[in-house]
């Protein structure tokens, strides 16, 4: 019996027990696998579900919910080469919450896996699409990956194999868009047909078809896996996340134990926070004085300064203006900057907020130009030191959450809507970062003029300046009389000998 007759019968041995398979069909122990002794445990767990339900009279259904970094695309990996390599003619479709993950994490683990596995010359992989090296079976025997799209589901409703195998998997599922999966829906009415249908995610939203799998009475069968429990996550990063953020918190639920957040679809504040803080009296203080300043890009949005003294939000209000040019606005700071004696300017310089920079500096008057793009800095000042941020305006978000826990906020309905308005998600690099107000405005929200605001007072430390004590001080008033060179100096103070020197 030749080599390749012998793979293919060993592959016809498994095809109704993807754990065999993926057990044989990896050199584990050896290169770059020589430190990975096989799958882990809730990795054969899901294998076993899938063996477990073949032969089948109903699709295969099944949803893990997990923390970061477990595994889920070389699991996933692991389905497409078995799904497609132990029945003829089988189809797929793999989709993702973005196009990025899509190429950059699912289909670059599927290529690492294809290239470790001892039956690839059967297949061929391309940058879209896992398919039989046979020329006249390449469009009936195939995987493709397919970006979504919600006003082009048709990759997804053409997705039928009578009497054959179906293999759809969903990752970073909780992203994926309702349309989405209803359309998916569509290839579960095939009858007498292999029908496995896996979802992979975070479970980063409380609403949406992802969560609904977890449901009392769903048909999906669940699994949730703690990032802890797997052998070659970070287990000192999870530390740092776990000491960073709490044991209690949406990330570590999220990220780390594999749970649904318990404040809502990826909201950065929480209500009970919020409510309060701004039930909470203000602790007098003799810390700097910022103002934060949002300078408005649309004609409906504000330009808002807000005063913030320590942990006091409260005791000054915040100024509010609509349709002010830059120069007009520079007018508004300088004002409130005299007003209030301030210790520090910190002004949104993206976009026309630049032109509100160098109004004010014409002023004379100096100022900080924050980019919300900017490179972050996590500070020990709030508690913010082991976070991980995409960006300046998360981390300043970042310490303004931080903040609230002893802060003092206004009690106003208008700013509570707006924090709670605030959503998150990570990015590649697996750092917060927030839902742009561009995106919060074209799905209904308001704009967080307000919050943006406050949270520019966080951009830096500031010091009180000399004499001036965070705004405290009562201006001197001055006798503007006839000029005299020593009115200043008392007798005492007045020395004709420190003229000569």
């Amino acid at each position: 019996m030749s080599a390749d007759d012998r793979v293919l019968e060993w592959l016809a041995s498994v095809s109704s027990d993807p754990l065999a398979f993926v057990l044989d069909a990896f050199p584990w122990g050896e290169g770059v696998l020589r430190n990975s002794p096989g799958p882990e445990g809730w990795q054969v767990q899901i294998l076993e579900r899938v063996r477990d339900g073949l032969p089948l009279d109903q699709a295969i259904q099944l949803a893990t919910a997990s923390g970061h970094g477990v595994g889920k695309s070389a699991l996933s990996s692991w389905l497409m080469l078995w799904a497609i390599s132990t029945m003829t003619d089988t189809r797929g479709v793999v989709t993702a919450n973005t196009e990025t993950q899509l190429r950059t994490k699912t289909w670059a683990e599927l290529g690492r896996w294809y290239n470790l596995f001892i039956a690839k010359h059967l297949f061929k992989l391309s940058p879209t699409a896992l398919y039989s090296a046979d020329r006249d079976r390449e469009r009936t025997w195939r995987i493709d990956m397919v970006p979504w799209s919600e006003r082009n589901t048709e990759a997804f409703a053409g997705l039928h194999n009578q009497g054959r195998r179906i293999l759809v998997l969903f990752d970073e599922a909780s992203a994926i868009p309702d349309i989405i999966w209803e359309v998916a829906e569509g290839a579960l009415t095939d009858r007498d047909t292999q029908i496995i249908w896996c979802v992979f995610g975070n479970p980063t939203r409380n609403t949406g078809r992802f969560k609904a799998c977890f449901d009392p009475g769903s048909p999906w069968k669940t699994t949730r896996v703690d990032n802890r429990t797997v052998s070659f996550t970070n287990k000192d990063q999870i530390a740092r996340w776990i000491a960073a953020y709490g044991a209690e918190s949406d990330f570590v639920k999220i990220r780390i134990l594999g749970e649904f957040p318990s404040q809502g679809e990826m909201e950065f504040f929480v209500a009970s926070e919020i409510d309060a803080a701004m039930a909470r009296e203000p602790e007098e203080s003799f810390g700097a004085l910022a103002l934060g300043v949002d300078v408005a890009r649309f004609g409906s949005n504000f330009s808002v300064i807000f005063p913030r003294r320590g942990r006091d939000a409260r005791t000054i209000a915040r100024r509010r203006y609509q349709g002010l040019s830059t120069v007009d606005l520079a007018l508004k700071i300088q004002d409130a900057s005299r007003d209030l004696r301030a210790d520090g300017i910190l002004i949104d310089g993206g976009g026309i907020g630049g032109g509100v920079v160098d109004q004010v500096r014409h002023l004379q008057l100096h100022c900080f130009d924050i980019q919300f793009g900017g490179r972050p800095n996590p500070s020990a000042e709030w508690n913010t030191l082991g976070e991980v941020y995409a960006n300046k305006r998360a981390e300043m978000y970042g310490s303004l959450r931080s903040w609230i826990r002893a802060g003092a906020l206004p009690n106003d309905p208008e700013l509570r809507r707006q924090l709670l308005s605030i959503t998150y998600t990570f990015n590649n690099k697996d750092a917060i970062i927030l839902t742009s107000k561009e995106v919060m405005m074209r799905e209904g929200k308001d704009s967080p003029d307000d919050v943006d605001a406050l949270a520019l007072t966080f951009a830096m430390p500031l010091e009180p300046k000399p004499a001036r004590h965070g705004g405290y001080q009562v201006p001197v008033q001055q006798d503007h009389g006839e000029y005299h060179p020593y009115a200043a100096l008392t007798q005492n103070d007045y020395n004709p000998l420190d003229l000569v020197a």
